[in-house]
Parts: C-alpha cells; structure tokens; sequence
C-alpha cells in the first residue's frame, strides 16, 4: 500500500513541492488529484495502460467508458492526431483552455490503451494554473471526474480523498472548485460539430463559432 500525500497548492511552498510529488507520482504510474476549473480530476499518464486500467478499477468502470484526455497546451493535441480538423481548431481557438471537451479521431500510431474508444479520443485543455503545469511537465493525462461511479464528483482533493483512499498517491488541493458544470462534449468526428453533452458552454456559445453546431436533441 502506497503512502498517500495530500498537498495545498494554495500555499506556494507546498505547491511546488506537492507539483513535485504528482510529477512523480504520474511518471511512475500512479493515480494522482488534480484541481481542474470545472471538477477535481482523477488522473494517469495516458501511455501507461496499466495506470488507465487502475483509474477505471478504481471508479468501478469498465472498458466501455473511456477517460477523457487533458492536455496543458493547444500544441499537444497536434500530437494525438493526424490532422487537427479546422472545426476543431476554430473551436479550441475560442474556448481553449476551458470547459469544452472535443471528440476526434486519435493517431493510430500512437501507443495507448484508453479502452474501448473506436478510434476516438475525448480531450480538453482546462483552465487551471494546477492543472497546467501540471499537464506540461507530463504530457497528456486520462482523466476523469475524482469519485466513485454513482457518487457526486469530488468538489475538493479532500472530498476525492474520502472516496478514493489508497487507491491514489498524490492529491492536489486547491479548494473548492470554481464551477462543478461538467465540460461540453462536442463530437467532431463528422462533417459538423454534434453536441454529445451540454454543460458549462452552451449550444448557442458554440454556434457564435460555428453556426452549424448540432445540438444534443437535434436532428443531424
């Protein structure tokens, strides 16, 4: 059983040191807490498939429910892909970092086991100065929402920690979060954007950028 460490990255000698430590953590193929802008998130390297498969053991998930990808910069999702779509791009443009969650085709070359994905790949850069420096020393991270499946999504690293326990090395706090809205989930796999999940951005932010926007309910 790993010790487990929780740091308060509100205070500047322990957020370097608890940065540190997740660094570390993540690298070694550990499960760590993060603080995003919308929930705390549960979080491993994304190219170790035994970190994935402990974060989905740890929230009592399946294969069938893939984590999302976060990224500290707009250049790391040219790295997950062939060719970045221009929707894609136009969209990032104007909510990156923020609350928004794009599907696209991912490289098939690229060595990872997120689940079963069809190809696709969920990612998000998110507007956390944690989060972000966290995200550039790692490379892209699976992450998820830090909670057991069927219980609220943790809204402190100490919240995650009453849930997850041992389960994680390294937990991030940085207080409660600013807004527990989920990310907007946008399927950009098609010719148009189709809205998979409405949260904090809505659907007539989105059509601001690209008018043809599908909404979740909408006819294709």
């Amino acid at each position: 059983m790993c010790a487990v460490r929780l740091y308060d990255c509100r205070k500047t000698s322990e957020r370097d040191t608890g940065l540190k430590a997740a660094v570390s953590a993540v690298r070694a193929g550990d499960l760590v807490v993060l603080p995003t802008d919308t929930v705390y998130g549960l979080g491993a390297d994304a190219f170790k498939s035994w970190s994935v498969e402990a974060l989905l053991r740890t929230k009592n998930r399946g294969r069938d429910m893939a984590p999302p990808v976060l990224v500290g910069s707009r250049k790391m999702l040219d790295g997950l892909t062939i060719s970045v779509p221009d929707m894609v791009q136009d969209l990032v443009a104007a909510f990156w970092p923020g609350p928004l969650t794009v599907v696209m085709d991912y490289s098939p070359t690229l060595q990872w086991d997120l689940g079963d994905t069809d190809g696709t790949v969920a990612v998000r850069m998110p507007l956390h100065p944690v989060a972000i420096e966290l995200l550039n020393e790692t490379g892209p991270m699976a992450v998820s929402s830090a909670n057991k499946t069927g219980r609220p999504p943790a809204a402190t690293a100490a919240d995650a920690k009453e849930q997850l326990g041992y389960a994680v090395s390294v937990y991030l706090e940085a207080g409660p979060s600013p807004d527990t809205a989920p990310s907007t989930i946008v399927d950009c796999t098609g010719d148009v954007p189709v809205v998979l999940r409405e949260g904090a951005l809505s659907l007539e932010r989105l059509r601001h950028v690209i008018p043809a926007t599908v909404g979740a309910r909408d006819e294709v």
